[in-house]
């Protein structure tokens, strides 16, 4: 049995990694909004309620499809490096890589863009009613999820000290907020209400309203006041103090873009994903090599089963870090890695024991190259300096098991009755990623952390260019229709944990819900895109309620098994539509205990 039922109505469906972002989405469609208004509402909103996972400095992948045009495209909300951002700054200043924290690594804030692009050019809504759940938790306040409570908790020191403005915002007079306590955060509500007013000033048109808004943020008093900031140095991963290289010049020349996605049909599903300015094309790459396996006579979570995925796994994300990189850069060679004769060539790979070798492919003939991994330690310290080195956004308390799960980045899926369809995966400027900007209540990403500073690879860093990013929504479409979007928090183990999810949907039969609750693993295989790009070659970390002799399987095989606690791993959010009698559904991994779908 799951441990909820898998929701199905015919007005709408919303899912996402809180409930109130989904309650906001809903009251949307209620209101009259589409799919897009309703995700635009839940997006603003997780920007407020889970501020230790994203927020408006961050960045965000918009993948819809868009019922009256039978198109599906992404919104890239990943924002690129400043113009100043190359090798020889990072190297003047004594830094053989990109700090995970601080103000270095900081790129043009993208998610609030995307938001509004997405908005102005398929929603139906002004800015003012989308913006008013967003603005009335971060004013009225909302209930404290525990483990971003725990992070004040743990950063609070460098909020007192050193990140004051920080402090301002996350703590109580002085003092981390208990857990499910509430927390009001003005100055964002402030800030939010301000661009609502400069838009309205712009003239009466919802679409004029809008690009007031985005000049608002990019060209007006946002970016004056992120430009500002910058100037002024702030401490970092490093141990020392460095000013920022992001100026207003760079937000000003900034615009999302709708691009087309990559895709691949598998069992007669064609499914989406954001390009590889990503790392969205490893899923379709995984899903390829698995094509050859006949994983049904197999038995899901068998031990031929899970040795099997992993390995597709480690060969897909091996290419990743060998290949993956902005396409405006760096030639990609998409179609090879995609092709299902390098399928058939890299299938070959998979033997009966587990590799602990980086086997990245060498498509159309052209040779790999990974980077060598930095083994530098991080400084000394008080613990939240460590905490500072490492680059996700999960703050781990001074006293955890080895074995405590970790994640990140948000997840939200919309479908309405019109058959609209959006899935996201919002992330960056989380509250241990910088210090907050004075009079806005935000801070901004780290996104630049995961470019390389050797030059040459397809994910080096240069100017204007996009870092290649983690985050990886997916969308699939049966028959020219929507069929189902979904996605999880999770860093490198998005396209591992969603996959899961989609093989026991897509070759097993279950309903999305069970599905969603379907035992999770991943591999540590790949080095991590996160600071400091730590690796594990034959690590499976794999949740404690596999069954016994699936894990002698595994261990037999030569996996090194690290068991974590029962669902700990990813929060799959889903929304799809029967095919046969076009009811919409919604499910949410109860991991966590704060992603909640609703549906009518």
């Amino acid at each position: 049995m799951a441990t909820r039922p898998e929701l199905r109505g015919t007005f709408g469906a919303v899912s996402s990694t809180h409930w109130l972002a989904s309650a906001a989405g809903m009251a949307t469609l209620e209101a009259g909004g589409n799919a897009f208004d309703a995700a635009a509402a839940t997006g603003f909103v997780l920007q407020v309620v889970e501020p230790h996972l994203n927020g408006p400095g961050g960045d965000v992948p918009i993948l819809f499809f868009d019922a009256a045009s039978g198109r599906v495209q992404v919104i890239c909300g990943q924002g690129p490096m400043p113009q100043a951002a190359t090798p020889e700054a990072f190297q003047a200043l004594g830094l053989p890589r990109i700090p995970g924290s601080g103000l270095l690594p900081a790129t043009v804030p993208g998610a609030f863009g995307a938001w509004l692009r997405l908005l102005e050019e398929h929603g139906t809504m002004r800015l003012a009613q989308v913006l008013q759940y967003a603005v009335g938790y971060a004013a009225d306040g909302y209930p404290v999820l525990p483990k971003a409570a725990e992070a004040i908790a743990v950063l609070a020191e460098l909020f007192r000290d050193e990140w004051t403005q920080s402090g301002r915002t996350y703590l109580v007079d002085g003092a981390p907020p208990r857990p499910r306590s509430r927390l009001r955060n003005p100055a964002l509500a402030e800030t939010y209400r301000r661009i609502i007013k400069e838009a309205e000033a712009a003239g009466p048109g919802r679409e004029q309203q809008i690009r007031a808004a985005h000049q608002a943020f990019y060209g007006g008093f946002v970016a004056e006041a992120i430009d500002a900031h910058l100037r002024t140095a702030a401490l970092d991963a490093t141990g020392r103090r460095h000013r920022g290289l992001l100026t207003g010049d760079d937000m000003a020349r900034w615009e999302p873009r709708a691009e087309a996605t990559v895709h691949r049909v598998y069992r007669g599903l064609e499914v989406h994903k954001p390009g590889p300015w990503s790392q969205g094309p490893v899923f379709l790459q995984q899903l390829a090599l698995l094509e050859g396996f006949d994983l049904a006579a197999m038995g899901l979570d068998s031990a031929d089963y899970l040795h099997t995925v992993i390995e597709c796994a480690k060969l897909a994300y091996a290419d990743r870090e060998a290949w993956y990189g902005d396409p405006d850069f760096t030639d990609v060679p998409l179609s090879a890695l995609l092709s299902g004769d390098y399928a058939d060539e890299r299938r070959r790979l998979v033997g009966d024991r587990a590799s602990d070798t980086l086997r990245p492919g060498a498509p159309a003939g052209r040779p790999p190259r990974i980077p060598p991994l930095d083994r530098a330690e991080p400084p000394g310290g008080p613990y939240w300096q460590g905490q500072l080195y490492d680059g996700l956004p999960t703050v781990v308390p001074p006293v955890v098991a080895a074995t405590e799960a970790r994640g990140d980045t948000c997840c939200l899926t919309v479908t309405d009755r019109h058959g609209n369809m959006v899935a996201a995966t919002p992330s960056g400027g989380w509250l241990k990623s910088s210090p907050v900007v004075p009079g806005l209540g935000f801070p901004l990403g780290t996104r630049g952390q995961m470019a390389w500073l050797e030059e040459g690879h397809p994910n080096s860093l240069a100017p204007g260019k996009r870092p290649r990013t983690t985050l990886s929504p997916t969308l699939v479409v049966q028959d020219g229709q929507a069929r189902l979007a979904f996605g999880t928090p999770g860093g490198d183990q998005q396209d591992q944990w969603t996959l899961g999810f989609f093989l026991a949907h897509a070759e097993f039969g279950l309903d999305l819900q069970h599905a969603a609750e379907t035992l999770a693993f991943h591999s540590e295989h790949v080095p991590s895109s996160f600071a400091p790009r730590t690796h594990r070659p034959l690590a499976v970390r794999i949740e404690s309620r596999r069954g016994d002799e699936a894990a002698a399987g595994l261990t037999r095989r030569g996996h090194a098994l690290v068991s974590v606690p029962d669902w700990s791993l990813g929060k799959v959010c889903a929304v799809g539509v029967e095919p046969g009698d076009g009811l919409l559904r919604a499910a949410a991994s109860p991991r966590g205990e704060q992603a909640y779908a609703v549906a009518r």
